[in-house]
């Protein structure tokens, strides 16, 4: 038994045994779990027929489910499995279980199996979600791969469910940069899916956490990637949605972020594309719009995580006081002017005016013309004119 452990024997093997039983997030079971406790709700379904009978709030057909999955349980079988593949299954009660797991009530899952060696429950501490579609745009896997590499720069874990798309950038990303990824899966931790990630999902196993709530070779359905998305939520301190579309399970995770007050955000796309309509919509609510990970920190991080601030360039004109200004806004774009008529069109005096042109001369601003004033000519870049001729 793992060092990090804390609960009995007894416990962990009837909960290894129910994720073969409850399906991730079924409150009813989860109700059970919490009035009976893990060794006595296997017991029940497990027992005589009879003793199955006091589990209240389900049809006898679906209690008779409940039972015949009970039945086929082998927990020794699969903690020898994932222990195995370098894993242990991680329980309400250990040191190493996420307590804010259990802000999902009834729906909080009865257990992990873990793949890694980092400590899951400290991970989770500073950690970030980062979802998005599948079949994203180089735009969409550019921005989430970019998001990914700047959290893990600045410490903290970048979680995503590792489909293709804008999930597998994310956890690219954080790795490139030598940073810590967590992928939540929608089958067993020991089932590379989707199969084309399987190299990748050994990399993150090798250098982050590979979890999820089903046991050792379960296969996903749709929805155990739906459930799996709250689970990716309720970890995070806050998700972040790269391109969606209106009907996109990256929108069932930022809603249910949302529910569970963590913060939500989206990066924006053109307004043209579907892709990105779902975030749109999400900005238009409760979303806060992100473009880069210094603006995601400032959202989920401690006090004084700022951005820093947004400008454009500074202009060597932006340096200027307010009345050398005045009369440089006061020569025409063409054609020069006396110093009178840059007096009257500035509103000061012709010395005051006069004083400041020679200024501007000697910074470069405007040039002496006969007896007026010119605004100095820009040059013009041309470097894609061919020598010779157009």
């Amino acid at each position: 038994m793992s060092v990090r452990a804390t609960v009995l024997d007894a416990e962990r093997r009837a909960r290894a045994a129910l994720t073969r039983v409850l399906e991730p997030g079924d409150e009813r079971g989860g109700r059970w779990l919490r009035e009976l406790g893990a060794v006595e709700l296997l017991r029940r379904l497990s027992g005589p027929d009879g003793r199955g009978a006091v589990l209240t709030g389900v049809t006898a057909a679906r209690l008779a489910g409940y039972r015949l999955r009970a039945a086929g349980a082998e927990p020794d079988r699969d903690l020898a499995a994932v222990d195995a593949v370098g894993g242990r299954f991680v329980c309400p009660g250990d040191g190493e279980w996420p307590s804010q797991l259990d802000d999902l009530g009834d729906a909080r899952p009865v257990g992990l199996w873990v793949r890694g060696v980092p400590d899951l429950r400290l991970w989770a501490l500073r950690s970030v979600a980062v979802v998005g579609a599948r079949a994203c745009t180089p735009y969409g896997a550019h921005m989430a791969g970019t998001l990914g590499a700047g959290l893990a720069e600045r410490g903290w874990v970048v979680v995503s469910g590792a489909a293709f798309g804008v999930d597998g950038a994310a956890h690219r990303g954080a790795l490139g940069a030598g940073g810590a990824t967590l992928a939540v899966l929608a089958c067993g931790v020991d089932v590379a899916y989707p199969r084309g990630h399987t190299e990748l999902i050994g990399r993150i196993a090798e250098q982050g956490l590979v979890i999820g709530e089903l046991p050792p070779a379960e296969h996903p359905t749709r929805s155990r990637f739906i459930l799996r998305n709250r689970v990716i939520a309720a970890l995070t301190r806050g998700t972040v949605v790269v391109e969606a579309e209106y009907r996109s399970g990256s929108l069932v995770t930022a809603r249910s972020a949302q529910r569970l007050g963590r913060s939500t955000m989206g990066v924006p796309g053109p307004a043209t594309s579907g892709l990105s309509a779902g975030v749109h919509e999400l900005l238009r609510g409760e979303g806060v719009l992100v473009t880069d990970a210094a603006e995601v920190i400032e959202l989920v991080g401690e006090m004084g995580d700022l951005a820093p601030a947004r400008r454009g360039p500074v202009l060597p004109r932006d340096l200027l006081d307010p009345a050398s200004a005045r009369v440089l806004d006061a020569l025409p774009r063409t054609g020069g002017m006396d110093g009178r008529d840059v007096a009257r069109a500035a509103g000061t005096s012709t010395d005051e005016a006069l004083g400041r042109l020679y200024e501007l001369h000697s910074l470069g601003f405007v040039e002496r013309e006969s007896d007026g004033w010119r605004l100095t000519p820009v040059p013009t870049h041309n470097g894609d004119a061919r020598r010779g001729g157009t």
